[in-house]
């Protein structure tokens, strides 16, 4: 890119939802034009945009028309084609660009990339075979089995105690390339989400202390309680990263700390991330503002934090017995709630967040779990 895409302009999205819808409010806010190109209508981000477009990611005749219509695209998810990317990169600026795309959406290559870059990473074995599988030594068990492409929230993949489980745990995959991983013993989990720009400066958040459940990231908490020299080499990884890869965009760096005191990269995900949506409410400019100002080609702002804050995924198992309680949860003091806009309120399936801005992270993360249990609870009649 030579020269700035300047407020005014129109960006295009690949993807429709939730990172999109914030990614697109954040971009009007800064008076862009926003065009979202997915399969699906009426979708988080569409909801929000200038033009929503639905067409297959495989039509790349409609792929080539959107990309005409635009002065920049950037992506919301992992999950786009390889040949929908080159259809963009004939017409307008991509960015990350399809490279980074290609690395990090299949799990193989994106450890191997980190690997030979010298970044400590979960021991893993790539497969392709179920007596690939087989060969594994009785040493490496606990293991997980994660498919190598197309896995999310704990989608594709499951975990192996003894060689008895592994022939039914690739039947249940069901793919042709596979991933096992050591199961690591960790302390805790935690990510740094990060900017560059075009120019090579970078911006980071975090650590983020994170806690999962079923899978699916439950509780984001700012600052965390990990020593100085942990967060320190924490984002020095993530530093390494970015420029090795050449990323323009926002990356997050999910890692494992282990009972050892030993940082290991678990994931990379080449776009904002979960845990980073605290950052809309806590920080100076949030991630979705550093996506929109790195891949415009803009100078990054400040991350600097402006108080202690906490976030919990609100899933569509709320929604199981009827409405939540919003007025419960929103009249509890420094609540602030992000809805996504999704139709179907299904189990499992992200349907917004609760943030909490509080004097401590302990506080910021009590206060957010009692708001989000008080959503459970029912008015009276």
């Amino acid at each position: 890119m030579s020269r700035a895409v300047l407020p005014g302009s129109t960006i295009g999205v690949l993807g429709s939802g939730q990172l999109g819808r914030m990614f697109t409010i954040a971009a009007r806010r800064l008076g862009y034009r926003v065009h979202v190109f997915s399969p699906d209508d009426d979708t988080p981000t569409g909801q929000v945009a200038d033009v929503e477009i639905q067409a297959s990611y495989d039509d790349l005749d409609a792929v080539a028309k959107f990309a005409q219509q635009v002065q920049v695209v950037t992506f919301e998810f992992e999950n786009v084609p390889v040949q929908t990317i080159n259809a963009v990169d004939r017409f307008t600026c991509i960015h990350p660009a399809g490279h980074v795309l290609h690395t990090t959406q299949q799990r193989i290559r994106e450890k191997s990339f980190l690997q030979s870059a010298g970044i400590p990473v979960t021991p893993f074995r790539a497969i392709s075979s179920l007596d690939e599988l087989k060969s594994v030594r009785n040493d490496e068990f606990p293991a997980v089995l994660k498919t190598a492409a197309w896995g999310y929230d704990g989608k594709g993949q499951a975990k192996i105690q003894s060689p008895g489980e592994l022939e039914p745990a690739w039947a249940a995959l069901n793919c042709n390339e596979a991933v096992l991983e050591r199961f690591v013993d960790f302390d805790c989990e935690l990510s740094i989400v990060a900017a560059r720009g075009h120019d090579g400066a970078v911006a980071f958040y975090g650590p983020i202390a994170n806690t999962h459940r079923n899978h699916i990231l439950d509780l984001s908490v700012t600052p965390s309680a990990l020593p100085p020299g942990i967060a320190k080499e924490a984002i020095e990884i993530a530093r390494t990263i970015l420029a090795k890869l050449e990323v323009i965009g926002v990356l997050c760096v999910e890692f494992f700390l282990t009972t050892g005191g030993r940082l290991l990269v678990n994931e990379l995900a080449p776009r904002p991330h979960n845990s980073g949506h605290l950052t809309i409410d806590a920080h100076t400019t949030c991630q979705f503002e550093q996506q929109v100002r790195a891949v415009c080609g803009m100078p990054l702002g400040a991350a600097t934090q402006l108080r202690p804050a906490a976030m919990v995924n609100l899933l569509g198992d709320l929604w199981q017995k009827g409405d939540p309680n919003w007025s419960e949860a929103l009249a509890m003091d420094g609540v602030k709630l992000h809805l996504y806009g999704k139709r179907e309120a299904r189990v499992g399936r992200k349907m917004g967040h609760l943030t909490v801005l509080a004097d401590s992270p302990a506080e910021a993360a009590e206060r957010a779990l009692k708001a989000r249990l008080a959503l459970v609870s029912r008015a009276p009649v």
